[in-house]
């Protein structure tokens, strides 16, 4: 495709975005006239499709038939979900009009769905989901609960394909695990997981913001963000510290989920986001314990490479004492009732233990069973905080 093409995919990018930010704040006859006009590059961009670039032509037609479909359905909710999907399928045809000299290699279904990293996302799902209900102060609107969990399992998905991407340099060097993955394997195009990543990205900002509200859309967006270029493409390569600011992003999910049904933030969500951002460096650097001669391969410098396993199991042993304490604080404060502060109590004194045990001999078999326990802590502990929530 060539530049006219490239630049009407852009267009057509910015005329539908527009179109479904307007309709979901309700602007009226604003919103009309942009849609109208997201109407003709979606048009030309099959037309120049279907005579220069074929490849493009079923994410064409898809895009504008939905965003068609989307002005014959009057209800509001379903009519929206159908402009926000056209964008998306529009980000996709435009990120593909700039690829340059590459074949596509698609992969299957199962590959795209391990380019979303659903392990990973199964944990912030969770931590956002118990967050609705804190937000709700108690059992949340059922709609809005399904809506701001797939937001965010598509902001998740988007950054989790778009770190598949970033990451194919280092990943065959890291052992099995990721050299298996769909990217380094060679069984999806870097380009082809790079569009996905921004579609579904895309496709997460549009629909909270449109279906939801737009602190939400905005958090969300905001963690996919961090994610991906601060923590992949800058920390994660240059700092022993990558995982102490990164997990900023995996403690996102829980702003996420508490503005979904409250509409703003509050201090227990602040709260929330500072107990997985406290939680994640013993997490990951147990993990990095277990497998630190991949992370040395790699040339990562991830704690045990840079300092040794001395320093970093006396880091994770203050860590986990900084997160015990603070778990606790906000049941003082009023935050969160008995029934999440008893659990928080016993959960965290069963973390460190671990810790501790870590500490004194740092071997494998101890990492591993720090790492699988802390994950384990962290559901538990955002459960007891969504049954607060419901009881009390």
């Amino acid at each position: 495709m060539e530049l006219f093409g490239r630049l009407t995919a852009l267009f057509a990018v910015g005329a539908t975005g527009l179109a479904v930010i307007s309709g979901a704040a309700d602007w009226g006859t604003t919103h009309r006239v942009l849609a109208a006009v997201a109407l003709p590059p979606l048009a030309a961009l099959v037309i120049i499709a279907w005579i220069s670039a074929r490849r493009l032509l079923p994410g064409a037609v898809f895009a504008l038939v939905t965003f068609g479909l989307a002005a014959l359905l009057t209800t509001r909710s379903i009519h929206l979900a159908a402009a926000s999907v056209a964008f998306a399928a529009t980000v996709w045809v435009s990120a593909q009009a700039f690829r340059r000299g590459h074949k596509a290699v698609y992969g299957t279904v199962a590959d795209y769905v391990e380019l979303t990293k659903p392990r990973v996302m199964s944990l912030l799902l969770l931590t956002g989901a118990a967050a609705t209900f804190v937000g709700a102060g108690g059992v949340p609107k059922a709609s809005v609960f399904v809506l701001t969990m797939v937001g965010l399992a598509l902001a998740c998905g988007g950054s989790g394909a778009l770190n598949h991407y970033l990451d194919r340099d280092i990943d065959p060097l890291m052992g099995d695990r990721t050299a298996a993955r769909p990217v380094a394997a060679g069984r999806v195009s870097p380009e082809s997981a790079l569009e996905f990543g921004l579609a579904l990205s895309a496709l997460s900002w549009v629909l909270l913001d449109a279906l939801v509200n737009l602190p939400t859309a905005t958090l969300a967006l905001a963690g996919n963000l961090f994610y991906v270029f601060v923590y992949t493409r800058w920390l994660k390569r240059s700092t022993p510290q990558n995982i102490v600011i990164g997990g900023a992003a995996g403690a996102v999910p829980p702003l996420v989920g508490y503005a979904g049904t409250a509409g703003h933030l509050g201090s227990a969500a602040i709260v929330m986001f500072l107990i997985v951002f406290i939680w994640t460096p013993p997490h990951f650097w147990a993990l990095a314990l277990m497998i630190k001669e991949h992370y040395a391969a790699a040339n990562v410098p991830m704690l045990p490479v840079a300092k040794g396993d001395e320093e970093t199991t006396r880091q994770i042993v203050r860590y986990s004492w900084v997160m015990l304490a603070l778990t606790l604080v906000p049941v003082a404060f009023g935050v969160f009732g008995w029934v999440y502060g008893a659990l928080a109590l016993l959960l965290g004194a069963i973390f460190m233990v671990y810790a501790v045990k870590l500490r004194r001999n740092p071997i494998r078999e101890r990492a591993v069973s720090l790492f699988h326990y802390s994950m384990l802590y962290l559901a538990l502990l955002f459960v007891a905080m969504a049954i607060d929530a419901v009881v009390l």
